[in-house]
């Protein structure tokens, strides 16, 4: 049997009735002035993604879990503001059993075609009008999809949305550059444990042996870094610096034996304070997910905000084996969480940055890295030489295709322009630079050309043409300070880098 706990959504997404209701002047003769709003944002990578017409304030997310059908009974109340007259808008949405959709209390008509929700409201949207919008559906998290976030465990399911399947889990403008607050309301049998990107803000004993876990975020999250898990779980509480609260998320049966892994956190957050400044949000964590699959999900870890998720089997390994890479997600929080890519062209700034700051950690402490290397300056000279080849298989580094959006051009190819970058500044404008860039768009979304701003401004010269050189020419540019470095001639069919399979986000250097 299927249930729900029917609940309202909080006051921040309920509004006034005033902003609910359609004002009269929106009704022409005939009864609607406005348009449809697109059904894309434009994006150079995926055009097909996200909506325009509005932009989402606030979600709140009702999600119960059965765990004999092992099925989700949801609704999904979004706060909008519209940014033109809207006869129809459209949310992403792929999978969704659709029952019912309210615009601003009222019901609404909908459709689902392809990936889009269509949604037409009982009335034209004013321009600039607050309104709610309420879809109930169901889901199953081992539907065969062409592409989902869900990741089905035998006691309940986590979410890895990265970079275009949050739509798979709830209705959404599933685009990082449409970030939101979220509060998620997880209904799951007593004995299971509801956890979600945030902070725990209540928990309700329920009728039916239920319990109902709320959190909420404290700062935006772009969809594709939402974190929702369900399962047999432990919280593991510890302190970070400064009096951060560190909670791990972590399957009850494997506690003990994750525990060494777990235990490295404070000190990673520590030293990445020292580099970018104060961790940017409530809490941080590592979510082991409960499978014992040898790949439950297609990369190693992923950036989930405040809860980055992790195959567990991986965590077993010691410290030189797995450190960098804890480092890797941890350096997400700033680049790809706090401050989300516009485009998915400007994925080179999150894992580049990841990289950079993984790979400075792994020589610190004296690991070699994969290729037997032991500093920085010997991987990149290797990169270098690989730069022509690279750009002719997978484009330049901020130029990417869905196909080789996460080649290893967006990760050590962003690390070999940080690098340049450096090298041409030195260490201290560099340094600057680095964290005037993340305080300036902290909670937003940023383009690599408020990077390349950000870089002139603070270094005061004008890199505008080195950078674009750096990441959009089609041949390496010469390394400052290494005039010796060579590149590679690309061979008449130069062999490509090494590229993720479907659904694989597996190259960075870190691992």
């Amino acid at each position: 049997m299927r249930y729900r706990t029917r609940v309202t959504a909080p006051a921040a997404l309920i509004g006034t009735a005033a902003a609910l209701s359609v004002a009269p002047s929106a009704h022409a003769a005939g009864g609607r002035s406005g348009t449809p709003g697109p059904e894309t944002l434009g994006d150079p990578v995926y055009p097909a993604l996200g909506n325009d017409g509005y932009r989402v304030s606030a979600y709140h997310l009702d999600l119960a879990y059965d765990a004999t059908t092992r099925l989700v009974d949801a609704e999904a109340t979004l706060r909008i503001r519209t940014t033109q007259a809207l006869t129809r808008f459209s949310l992403d949405a792929l999978g969704l059993d659709i029952r019912s959709v309210r615009v601003g209390g009222r019901a609404a008509a909908f459709e689902q075609a392809g990936e889009k929700l269509r949604i037409t409201p009982a009335a034209t949207l004013p321009k600039k009008a607050a309104v709610t919008v309420c879809v109930e559906y169901s889901a199953d998290p081992r539907r065969s999809l062409p592409h989902t976030g869900w990741v089905p465990t035998p006691d309940g399911f986590a979410v890895a949305c990265q970079p275009d399947s949050a739509h798979t889990v709830f209705p959404c403008n599933d685009h990082p550059v449409d970030k939101a607050d979220f509060t998620f309301r997880l209904t799951v049998p007593t004995g299971l444990r509801g956890v979600a990107s945030g902070h725990l803000v209540r928990t309700e004993q329920l009728a039916g042996e239920r319990t109902a876990y709320t959190y909420r975020s404290r700062s935006p999250i772009a969809t594709e870094v939402v974190q929702i898990t369900v399962g047999d779980y432990v919280i593991k509480d510890r302190q970070g610096p400064h009096g951060l609260p560190l909670r791990d998320v972590v399957p009850t049966a494997r506690a003990a034996a994750l525990e060494p892994a777990l235990a490295l956190t404070p000190a990673l957050v520590e030293w990445v304070e020292r580099r970018l400044g104060a961790y940017p949000f409530e809490t941080y964590g590592l979510l082991p997910c409960n499978s014992d699959l040898a790949e439950p999900f297609g990369f190693t870890g992923l950036e989930t905000q405040t809860l980055t998720i992790y195959r567990p089997k991986y965590l077993l390994q010691e410290e030189s084996k797995i450190g960098s890479h804890m480092m890797h997600e941890l350096v997400h929080s700033y680049f790809g969480n706090s401050v989300s890519p516009a485009t998915w062209s400007d994925l080179w700034m999150n894992e580049g940055h990841a990289d950079f700051y993984g790979l400075l950690y792994r020589y610190e402490r004296g690991w070699p890295d994969s290729l037997g290397m032991t500093t920085m300056e010997a991987r990149m000279k290797d990169t270098y030489a690989k730069g022509d080849q690279w750009r002719a298989t997978s484009g330049p580094v901020a130029a990417p295709n869905a196909a080789n959006l996460f080649d290893s051009q967006r990760y050590l190819g962003g690390v070999l322009v940080l690098y340049a970058l450096r090298q041409a500044v030195g260490e201290d404008a560099f340094n600057a630079l680095e964290r005037a860039f993340l305080q300036r768009y902290r909670n937003a979304s940023a383009t690599t050309e408020d990077y390349i701003a950000v870089a002139c401004e603070v270094s005061g010269q004008d890199l505008s043409g080195f950078l674009r050189d750096w990441l959009y020419g089609t041949k390496t540019p010469r390394m400052p300070g290494h005039p010796d470095w060579t590149v590679n001639p690309v061979a008449s069919a130069p062999a490509a880098p090494r590229r993720r399979r479907s659904g694989h986000h597996d190259n960075s250097a870190t691992l």
